[in-house]
């Protein structure tokens, strides 16, 4: 784990890449309010950053449990396309901006745990892609994922 005055270099001086979870359930689209910067108080996609010296495999098993308590491989997913999201602030200073390139997964989960994980998010809840896209609290980078999927 890198130590936050290396952390903090690393976001100012390139991207990070990260792997986001488009997890769909009966209901809806399971999306988290986020706790951190960047994109804190909004309603986005479960995520999160590939490590160094981490395969993507490796990075989607240990990112899928830790935002949905399920270890998810890369068969149990459908690739959904590589984006990009730029931000002003980063995790570490409202003075560093952040960019992600983010390799997108879909996945069809019949059950969530109904105890998710309180570290990344607050709160939990389904939405359909048409209260995706109407929800002013949705980040406009997980409105990206759904955008003409109405």
């Amino acid at each position: 784990m890198l130590s936050l005055r290396a952390f903090s270099s690393l976001i100012e001086n390139g991207p990070l890449i990260s792997i986001d979870l488009l997890v769909e359930t009966d209901t809806g689209f399971l999306l988290g309010k986020r706790i951190h910067k960047p994109a804190k108080g909004y309603w986005f996609v479960p995520g999160g950053r590939v490590f160094k010296n981490e395969t993507i495999d490796d990075a989607i098993q240990r990112i899928s449990f830790k935002e949905i308590h399920k270890k998810l491989s890369r068969e149990d997913l459908e690739f959904y396309g590589v984006f990009e999201h730029f931000y002003s602030d980063s995790f570490v200073s409202d003075d560093v901006s952040t960019h992600y390139v983010v390799l997108a997964y879909k996945v069809k989960l019949s059950q969530l745990m109904e105890d998710l994980p309180l570290v990344e998010h607050e709160e939990y809840k389904t939405f359909t892609v048409k209260e995706i896209i109407k929800n002013d609290l949705v980040h406009s980078y997980t409105k990206q994922y759904f955008i003409g999927k109405v």
